[in-house]
């Protein structure tokens, strides 16, 4: 992950604002040896079964060299699955009352709901085109088989990018500060989670790797318990 943090001189007379924020989260799942054993094959069983390789018909022009299946990869009761979609479902549930905690009245609890969920696996030379998902708060992505993903090579990482539209509409010495943190680049890990707002930009840059590069990503709805 990139990551960069600044220091202001602590003048009295000085005060430093940090103003709209985004905030992401990961987390390693102990689960995830028990459960990829199930849920791998799960993820090539729909591959097999699939009529094309993006199935879900979703921005195929996007995509290059990767199977996408349909949009409820988590709503059926294979081995592993529905044990899986009860993970996520709790640990957004958590992610979302800790970061709402001071717009909610007291005793309130949040509840988050998988709405659309599908399985990526990446082979050699495989990516998918920077974009958002509409029509959720929050998303995710598990990775089940890192593959060969690569930080310093870029191999494969899942890069987000700064929401703020009008941020790069000018560069000069004094907007260093934005140049290095225009991006932020996750390198997978097989068993980690990352949760994030459905408004960020993300891509997967392209792939380059022996074994396959295969993730479970899934689109929630939040409500009020």
């Amino acid at each position: 992950m990139k990551n960069t943090s600044y220091t202001l001189n602590p003048d009295p007379n000085v005060e430093s604002i940090s103003a709209w924020t985004t905030s992401m989260f990961v987390a390693e799942l102990p689960e995830h040896d028990v459960l990829k054993v199930d849920l791998l094959p799960y993820a090539y069983k729909a591959r097999g079964e699939a009529i094309t390789a993006i199935d879900s018909g979703v921005a195929v022009s996007a995509k290059n060299n990767l199977f996408e299946s349909k949009l409820d990869f988590l709503e059926v009761d294979e081995q592993g699955v529905p044990e899986l979609k009860a993970i996520l479902e709790e640990f957004v549930s958590a992610v979302v009352e800790q970061i709402n905690s001071g717009c909610m009245e007291e005793g309130q609890a949040l509840q988050a709901s998988i709405i659309e969920s599908w399985c990526h696996i990446t082979e050699h030379g495989g990516y998918h085109d920077a974009h958002s998902h509409p029509n959720c708060s929050w998303c995710g992505i598990y990775f089940l088989d890192a593959g060969d993903c690569d930080l310093n090579s870029r191999s494969g990482v899942n890069r987000f990018y700064d929401p703020r539209p009008g941020a790069g509409q000018y560069h000069d010495a004094g907007t260093q500060y934005i140049d290095s943190t225009g991006f932020w680049d996750i390198v997978p890990q097989s068993g980690q989670m990352v949760i994030f707002p459905s408004y960020l930009i993300h891509s997967a840059l392209p792939y380059f790797g022996k074994k396959d590069r295969v993730v479970i990503a899934f689109n929630c709805v939040v409500d009020f318990v």
